[in-house]
């Protein structure tokens, strides 16, 4: 019981990265409709779960526990490195926060904080003008804050998942959708066949390669 102790139950670890997490997110999405809180509101939950995982109570492990020390009688339970299932169940040596789903984990929330800040940037610049968010990440995805935050969460699945988590992801990713589906239809009453065009010419989510009537570096956001 003592090594639970200093793995876990640490909650000001809790507090402390949860709340880096969502005060980052809140500062670059700056919510203000119904909408936007959602969102975040969505995101700060799993982030949450998370932390209270890694830091505070292992309820994935506590849960799994029968199952895991029976495939893994040496398993320690209430160790820190428990927590990195995915290291666990593919039976991967070594220190689990180099391990490949650790590396990847980095990339993808590292790539999801970056994508929001830049999409902040350009949708609050469009918001002052009164114009439509064209540039930027918004030339190749349509919804490029909810891609992040999507980024950002398959991120922590693959560093840390837990029952919560895994059951959050799938139920977030279908909300975020829905949002961007109701952002869409007020996007079309405010612009019009401005907004139509867009829509036709730039996919939701997944960016391709090359837009249609791309031309180059010369057509890239101000």
């Amino acid at each position: 019981m003592s090594a639970a102790g200093s793995a876990y139950g640490l909650w000001p670890l809790v507090a402390v990265n949860a709340a880096i997490f969502i005060l980052f997110a809140f500062g670059f999405t700056r919510p203000r409709t119904r909408t936007d809180w959602r969102s975040l509101g969505a995101f700060s939950a799993f982030v949450v779960a998370l932390f209270t995982e890694m830091y505070g109570f292992p309820l994935t492990l506590y849960l799994l526990s029968g199952w895991l020390t029976g495939l893994y009688p040496d398993l320690d339970l209430f160790g820190h490195n428990s927590g990195h299932l995915w290291s666990t169940l593919f039976d991967l040596k070594g220190d689990p926060h180099f391990s490949v789903f650790h590396l990847i984990s980095y990339v993808l929330i590292g790539r999801g904080l970056v994508l929001l800040w830049m999409s902040w940037r350009v949708l609050h610049a469009a918001q002052r003008k009164g114009t439509l968010a064209t540039t930027g990440p918004y030339a190749y995805v349509r919804h490029p804050q909810y891609l992040a935050f999507i980024h950002v969460l398959l991120g922590f699945l693959l560093q840390w998942p837990t029952l919560p988590t895994l059951v959050m992801f799938p139920v977030l990713v279908v909300m975020y959708v829905r949002l961007a589906r109701a952002e869409e239809r007020r996007a079309c009453v405010q612009f019009g066949e401005v907004y139509v065009a867009y829509m036709a010419d730039v996919p939701a989510f997944m960016p391709r390669l090359r837009r249609p009537g791309h031309r180059g570096r010369s057509e890239s956001p101000r």
